[in-house]
């Protein structure tokens, strides 16, 4: 995921999959998948709003 925001593919403001989309579309384990997106958090890469989802980040 953080190729694709780097690259443009996933621009700011688009929706990221959801966990079981996410480990089922890169083919890894959903537990997997919720750590990468905890770290993408982290990083401020992407952002979560309660009960509507998880959105790349506007640029640094």
């Amino acid at each position: 995921m953080s190729k694709r925001i780097a690259d443009g593919t996933c621009p700011p403001g688009s929706r990221v999959p959801g966990i079981v989309e996410l480990s089922a579309e890169v083919g890894i384990a959903a537990s997997t998948a919720q750590k990468a997106l905890a770290h993408l958090r982290g990083t401020g890469e992407v952002r979560t709003e309660l009960g509507l989802g998880t959105f790349v980040a506007d640029s640094k």
